[in-house]
C-alpha cells in the first residue's frame, strides 16, 4: 500500500505538514499547541491513523476534543523532557515534579467538573505523603512552586482551565490566594495512555517496546513487518542511523530503497542516505525539535568546536575507538534507572506472579530476504560487520580548543560562558551527542562519521558600527557562519 495513498497531490504539503504535527506533538487538544492544529489532524484523520500504523506501528485515536498518538519507544530518551509553562525561563522538569504530575492527574481523575487548587494541593499532598523519600508540604515553597509547575503543564494541554483566582497567588500566599479550575476530564485521559500497566514492569527497559516480538508463532511476514517499522522508526525519531550501530535485524531494512520512498512521502523531508548510516534532513526547521546550526552561545561554539573535531579526526594517523552499539548504551541505561528505582514491592510480586517471559529462540533459521523490503535480498545484512572504529579525541584536547575558541570569538558568545570555558565544553560536547555527530566515552569523545558534515565551516565575528552610542553593556554580536555541505558523511 502506498504512502497518502488517498492524497492529491495538490493537497500533499497539506496533509505532510499533518503528519509532522502529530509527531512533534503527540497530544493535541483544542488549545495546545494552538487553535489550528486538532482541526487540521482531524480532517486528515483516517489517512493518518492508516500511514501511521502501516509505516510505524504507531496508533492515532481521536474524539472530539484531542487527537492522541501512542507510539512505540525504542529507545530511552532524555532528549524531550517536560518542561514549564513559564513565557520567559522554562525550567526542566525535576523528579519532584514529575511526581507531582502524575500525582495531579490521579487526583483530577477522582475530581467532579471543578476543583480548587487547594483542594487538589491536600489531595496531592496526602498522596505524596505515601511515597517514602517523597512528600509535600503545602507550607513550603519549594513544593507548591513544583506543584503549580505541574498544574500549569497540565493547563497548557486543556486538562484543567482556570475559572477564577490565580495559581501564582496562591503560591505566593496560600493563606490568602486561591484559584479554580474546570477539569475537562477526555484531555485528562488522553494525556496518560501507557501501552503497558506498568505495575506489572520488573524492569525499566521492557518500557520499550519490540513490536511483535513473538518467536516462531509470530511467523516470518510479521517479523518482516515489524523490522520495517523500527527501522522507519529509528531514522525518523534519532538525528542519525548508522549501520554499525543497528542491530541485526534492522540492517536489511534500513538499506531498503522503500524506507526512503515511504518517510519522503510521509513527512515531506529528505532521508540522506551515505556509506556509514542514513539521516532524516530538516533544512527548512519544520519538524526538528532541536534546530543545528542554530543561534545562542552553546549551539554557535558546538558548531566551531565540532568543525575542530571533523578536522582533527581527518588528519592521518589519528587514534580510532570502537563506540558502544545501540544496545549497549540502552542496556547501560536501563541498568543505571533500574538501580535508582524505589523498593520493588507490588510491581516485583506481580512480575513474580506473572511469571518469565520467554525469549524467542536463538536458534530459529534467519533468511536475510525476509528482512529486505518489498521481497528483495540484502546479503550483506546476513552477515555482522566489522567492529567500526570512530577517531578519538580527548577531554583536554577538546578544552583546550574551546578556551582558544572563547578568546577568538568571545564578542559574539555569553559572558558568563566565556569566563567558563570548561563549562562551556560541557554543554557543547552534550549538544554534539545529542544530535549523534559525537560519542562520548571515557577520557574524550568519537568523532561519528555525519561530524564531517561541518568539517571546514567558517565563523567571524560581526563588527559592531563605532559611531553606535554605548548607553548600556553590549550584547554579544553575532557570529556568522559558513558551513560546507560535503557529498559523503565519510571521514
Amino acid at each position: 500500500m502506498r504512502v497518502a495513498e488517498n492524497v492529491s497531490p495538490l493537497e500533499l504539503a497539506d496533509y505532510q505538514k499533518a503528519v509532522r504535527l502529530i509527531l512533534r506533538q503527540p497530544l493535541i487538544t483544542a488549545v495546545h499547541p494552538d487553535a489550528g492544529a486538532l482541526p487540521l489532524v482531524r480532517r486528515w484523520a483516517e489517512q493518518l491513523r492508516t500511514d501511521l500504523h502501516e509505516v510505524l506501528g504507531y496508533r492515532l485515536v481521536t474524539t472530539s476534543d484531542t487527537a492522541r498518538l501512542l507510539r512505540i519507544q525504542d529507545e530511552l530518551d532524555s532528549t524531550q523532557p517536560a518542561v514549564t509553562a513559564g513565557k520567559s525561563t522554562k525550567r526542566v522538569f525535576d523528579r519532584r515534579r514529575y511526581a507531582y504530575l502524575v500525582l495531579t492527574l490521579a487526583a483530577l481523575g477522582r475530581s467532579g467538573t471543578q476543583i480548587a487548587l487547594s483542594e487538589l494541593a491536600d489531595s496531592v499532598a496526602a498522596d505524596a505523603g505515601r511515597i517514602d523519600g517523597l512528600g509535600m508540604d503545602t507550607a513550603r515553597k519549594a513544593d507548591r512552586d513544583a506543584f503549580v509547575d505541574a498544574v500549569a503543564w497540565l493547563e497548557a494541554r486543556g486538562a484543567v482551565r482556570t475559572a477564577d483566582g490565580s495559581a501564582a497567588a496562591w503560591a505566593n500566599d496560600p493563606e490568602r490566594a486561591e484559584a479554580l479550575y474546570d477539569i475537562d476530564r477526555e484531555v485528562a485521559t488522553a494525556i496518560y495512555r501507557p501501552n503497558r500497566v506498568l505495575q506489572h514492569l520488573g524492569s525499566v527497559g521492557e518500557l520499550l517496546g519490540r513490536e511483535g516480538v513473538g518467536g516462531i508463532a509470530q511467523g516470518r511476514e510479521d517479523r518482516r513487518r515489524a523490522a520495517s517499522r523500527r527501522a522507519r522508526r529509528l531514522v525518523l525519531e534519532q538525528p542519525a542511523v548508522y549501520y554499525a550501530d543497528a542491530d541485526e535485524d534492522l540492517r536489511g531494512q534500513l538499506r531498503a530503497p522503500g524506507l526512503v520512498e515511504d518517510l519522503e512521502r510521509l513527512t515531506g523531508l529528505t532521508v540522506e542516505r551515505r556509506a556509514e548510516g542514513l539521516a532524516l534532513l530538516d533544512s527548512a526547521r519544520r519538524f526538528s525539535d532541536l534546530g543545528f546550526p542554530s543561534g545562542g552561545t552553546v549551539a554557535q561554539a558546538a558548531l566551531l568546536l565540532g568543525a575542530r573535531i571533523a578536522e582533527r579526526a581527518a588528519r592521518p594517523g589519528t587514534e580510532r575507538l570502537p563506540a558502544a552499539t545501540a544496545a549497549e548504551r540502552r542496556a547501560e541505561a536501563a541498568a543505571r534507572l533500574d538501580a535508582a528505582m524505589p523498593d520493588r514491592g507490588l510491581r516485583g510480586a506481580l512480575a513474580e506472579l506473572a511469571g518469565p517471559v520467554e525469549p524467542p529462540d536463538p536458534a530459529e533459521p534467519r533468511d536475510p530476504a525476509e528482512f529486505a523490503d518489498g521481497g528483495g535480498s540484502f546479503p550483506e545484512a546476513a552477515e555482522a560487520p566489522a567492529e567500526a572504529v570512530y577517531p578519538f579525541v580527548t577531554d583536554v584536547w577538546l578544552r583546550r580548543t574551546v578556551r582558544k575558541l572563547a578568546a577568538d570569538y568571545g564578542m559574539g558568545l555569553s559572558d558568563a560562558l566565556v569566563a567558563d570555558p570548561d563549562r562551556l565544553a560541557r554543554l557543547a560536547v552534550a549538544l554534539l551527542a545529542e544530535l549523534r555527530l559525537v560519542a562520548p566515552v571515557d577520557g574524550g569523545v568519537l568523532a561519528l562519521p555525519l561530524l564531517a558534515r561541518y568539517r571546514g565551516a567558517t565563523a567571524v565575528v560581526k563588527t559592531r558600527p563605532t559611531t553606535r552610542p554605548k548607553t548600556k553593556p553590549d550584547p554579544a554580536l553575532p557570529i556568522l557562519f559558513e558551513t560546507p555541505t560535503p557529498e559523503d558523511m565519510t571521514q
